[in-house]
């Protein structure tokens, strides 16, 4: 029987167009084969946000970070993993996708709410210093939706999808605060290596290079 999603070429056509439009790092890029992988051995029909979001708690140590160290995310994942034999059977015969969604480029083989999210991950991801997309960017591209089925998971394994999104963002808060400290730090680096150029020029040393 040939899975239902259709075979891609070597350069992989499900996750075209993330890794260069969408600025995904390579662990999220590792996230987008490891859900399509999950979803043709399923016979799915696309790779929805239920199939991303199992695919980031087991590729992603922030992600799992932002679930605690508790028993939710053990049942989060127990429940993740009877998709294929429980209650994911009835979600073969649709398409996950949600009418308050604006019109987003089509990603080949994934549902429109996946596209979606992959879209909005893409667009958080443009931090300054050009950082591309993180796991927890696309965490909470996942969770923004209330139709996701990843939504869905979530709330049959007793997560507070809320309180989630508030962790998350905090999370990215303090990553690109992070990110700005190191991005100042460099230049001030830079500045302080110009004047000490400039000073040598004017003691007489060579021409300062620019």
């Amino acid at each position: 029987m040939q899975p239902r999603i259709p075979r891609q070429s070597t350069g992989d056509q499900a996750t075209r167009g993330t890794d260069d439009d969408l600025r995904l790092d390579d662990e999220s890029a590792a996230v987008l084969a490891a859900a399509r992988r999950r979803a043709v051995r399923d016979g799915d029909r696309q790779i929805d946000t239920a199939h991303l979001l199992h695919s980031l708690l087991e590729h992603d140590p922030l992600v799992r970070a932002a679930f605690g160290d508790g028993p939710q995310l053990a049942r989060l994942l127990g429940y993740l993993v009877q998709r294929s034999i429980g209650y994911g059977l009835r979600w073969q015969s649709g398409v996950e996708d949600s009418g308050a969604l604006p019109v987003v480029p089509a990603v080949e083989g994934f549902s429109p709410l996946a596209a979606a999210a992959l879209e909005q991950a893409g667009a958080r991801g443009g931090r300054p210093g050009g950082v591309r997309a993180l796991g927890l960017d696309l965490l909470a591209a996942l969770v923004a939706d209330p139709q996701a089925r990843a939504v869905e998971v979530l709330a049959h394994a007793g997560v507070d999808v809320r309180d989630l999104r508030a962790r998350v963002e905090e999370s990215l808060a303090a990553q690109e605060r992070e990110e700005l400290g190191e991005l100042g730090e460099l230049e001030e680096l830079e500045e302080l290596e110009e004047l000490e150029e400039l000073e040598e020029y004017a003691g007489g040393g060579a021409e300062p290079a620019h």
